[in-house]
């Protein structure tokens, strides 16, 4: 692994704190409070909701302790790149919760002080994930590291960093077992997820480590396999799982019902057609990512290149 390392200015690390840090911090500390604050009016969601607030309000914290302990020098630039990335998935997080927070919880929230919270919630994680994308894009002007190559910034991180997110989410639908344990078939697609989310995951670790080259085979031999193989359980996946859990004559169950956790109000648990339908979504644009991953590593391979650093 590189040993290269930066040398911000206290400066440039001051004005991220208070231009970023600080702002990411009180947007999720107020979103998660606010949501907190309606007790068991929340719901799962919420609770779901609430839970990726935190989490991004803790890692933020831990970022921004670090960076203001440490003397800027002794920073690698391997940290930069691990902040950066981490800016990346939290951007998402925040807005995927504000969006599926909104549309699966406030618009059946009765008017008053509680769907007034829950629409301020909404709000700061949306704020909160403009300032990890403002993070994400100006990196470089922040810290002044413009010799510094950042991984996330290439288009196969980007498609890395997507894979994985997604297959994340699908995951935190996939936590109502009683989704796919009665099916075999079903089971099999929730093996896709995790068999195609683990190599993902360590391609990406492994290109933020600079620990690529030390792999027996060419990295983008190695990347295309993987896409290949990945778009292959994917299709696989993209069409028993809608098979099964929408055909009739399979078990499924075509159309939503109208009762239970799928009423038209406010319910504690979100419907289970909905969580269904939504892993369908999500493994049809899951499927589309791994398509241009698996066409960028192709070319990659055809003329012999890969990514290479951007030049200061």
């Amino acid at each position: 692994m590189s040993t290269r390392r930066t040398s911000p200015s206290s400066e440039g690390i001051l004005w991220v704190f208070w231009l970023l840090r600080l702002p990411q911090l009180c947007s999720t500390c107020v979103a998660f409070s606010l949501v907190a604050d309606m007790g068991t009016l929340r719901g799962a969601i919420g609770n779901w909701s609430m839970s990726f607030w935190c989490v991004c309000f803790a890692m933020t914290f831990i970022i921004a302790l670090v960076e203001c302990c440490r003397h800027p020098s002794s920073f690698p630039f391997l940290w930069y790149n691990i902040s950066v990335t981490y800016a990346c998935y939290a951007a998402l997080i925040c807005l995927s919760a504000s969006i599926i927070y909104s549309i699966t919880y406030v618009q059946f929230v009765p008017y008053g002080p509680y769907r007034d919270r829950a629409i301020a919630a909404t709000a700061f994680s949306c704020i909160a994930s403009v300032l990890y994308v403002i993070e994400v894009a100006g990196i470089w002007d922040c810290y002044e590291l413009k010799e510094i190559f950042f991984y996330v910034h290439t288009r196969r991180s980007l498609l890395k960093v997507l894979e994985t997110f997604v297959a994340g989410v699908i995951f935190a639908f996939l936590s109502n077992t009683s989704l796919y344990l009665h099916q075999p078939a079903l089971e099999w697609c929730v093996a896709v997820y995790s068999i195609c989310f683990i190599p993902a995951a360590v391609v990406l670790l492994l290109d933020l480590a600079e620990w690529k080259y030390m792999l027996p085979v060419p990295f983008s031999i190695f990347q295309l396999v993987l896409s290949l193989l990945s778009v292959l359980f994917y299709i696989s996946a993209l069409v028993l799982w809608p098979l099964y859990q929408f055909s009739e004559e399979l078990g499924g169950q075509p159309q939503r019902p109208s009762d239970g956790d799928c009423r038209d109000e406010l319910t504690y648990d979100m419907c289970a057609w909905d969580q269904r339908l939504a892993v369908a979504v999500l493994t049809a644009a899951n499927l589309l990512v791994y398509v241009a991953d698996l066409g960028y590593w192709a070319r990659q391979v055809s003329v012999g290149t890969e990514d290479q650093p951007r030049d200061s």
